[in-house]
């Protein structure tokens, strides 16, 4: 315990000492810089001891471990509240940008441009900013919603519909096939976004938020048949076999059997594909024209220019991730669920 406050006092000591040189280099208070660098290097110092920590738990646990040799009761207890101390400020560390941009979205225009008083509260909460990016961004969000509801739930289907052909039905090349569409999953935007724009605008689709949303369908397919047909394989054939000799066809058992039992592969298929197309940028910043351009392209010329009202970006930063922030909190207890499924055998 002793050497664990030695390093941690040694952290704190290194980081807050680099970090006020650098702000006395860029003529900024220095000892606010001391401030954050002790806790930015003691939480950097307590990142570096959590393999040991976890390294000491597990081996305190070992099945050949007897009471004797375990740590006492209060050495425990002292383990345990370190062990939760670490947790609590890795998680302050982390929330700190989110902190910055709610803060700064709160801002008065003139106290939001002041880069000594990034980490200040507000002295008075400035809500225009808010109102004028939901005027600026509302047509850009329903964009957003529609382009991302249509192409999540398509790629869904799609995807759980591949997933029970490639795990339920055999057929010829279809250990060629699956591997082939994996590879989908490895191939980056950059690679195809010209031959994809010139092919959208072949189809008369160039501009249009349907364009877009066949990239993103086509695009998702990969990795919703993957996780999908990892799923179905842990649905016993049993079932599949009772369906057709009772006379159902194909569609008959996926509509009865398979997609009832196929919650959890949706629920992370639905949290995964809303999130990365949401956040999605270079197809929708190449694809699509003024009037068709979902949130993040409009976030992003919303930043543009020499002058910006840092207040007005960060407001509309914090409106474009409540989608996703609420999708995690609804369906987020599902989701280790549901990617796990299929994983164990037996």
């Amino acid at each position: 315990m002793e050497l664990l406050f030695a390093w941690l006092i040694f952290g704190a000591l290194i980081g807050s000492l680099g970090t006020y040189l650098l702000y006395e280099q860029m003529g900024r208070d220095p000892e606010q810089g001391a401030l954050i660098g002790a806790g930015v290097g003691a939480a950097g110092t307590l990142v570096l001891l959590v393999p040991l920590w976890v390294y000491i738990y597990r081996e305190g646990r070992q099945p050949g471990y007897t009471p004797k040799d375990r740590q006492p009761l209060e050495s425990r207890h002292y383990a345990r509240i370190a062990l939760y101390t670490i947790l609590i400020l890795m998680t302050m560390v982390y929330l700190l940008p989110i902190y910055t941009v709610v803060s700064t979205s709160l801002k008065s225009p003139q106290d939001a441009g002041k880069l000594s008083a990034v980490w200040d509260l507000p002295s008075s909460l400035h809500w225009e900013s808010y109102k004028t990016a939901i005027d600026e961004l509302g047509p850009k969000i329903r964009n957003s919603f529609m382009l991302t509801i249509s192409a999540t739930v398509l790629s869904a289907i799609m995807g759980s519909l591949n997933g029970y052909v490639l795990a339920k039905w055999k057929f010829p090349g279809a250990n060629i096939v699956f591997p082939l569409m994996l590879f989908g999953m490895f191939i980056p935007y950059q690679s195809i976004l010209i031959p994809l724009f010139q092919f959208v605008q072949d189809i008369e689709l160039g501009g249009t938020i349907y364009g877009l949303i066949m990239a993103h369908v086509v695009y998702g397919l990969p990795i919703t048949t993957l996780i999908f047909r990892n799923y179905y394989t842990e649905v016993p054939t049993e079932m599949i076999e009772a369906g057709s000799i009772d006379g159902a066809g194909f569609f008959g058992i996926y509509r009865w059997i398979v997609f009832p039992l196929s919650l959890p592969g949706f629920v992370v298929v639905i949290i995964w594909q809303f999130t990365q197309i949401w956040n999605e940028f270079l197809f929708a910043v190449t694809l699509t024209n003024e009037n068709s351009q979902p949130i993040t392209v409009a976030l992003a010329l919303l930043a543009g220019g020499e002058a910006v009202k840092w207040n007005l970006p960060m407001a509309g930063a914090v409106l474009a991730a409540l989608p996703t922030l609420v999708v995690y909190i609804v369906l987020g207890r599902f989701f280790i669920r549901g990617l796990l499924a299929g994983s164990v055998k037996g």
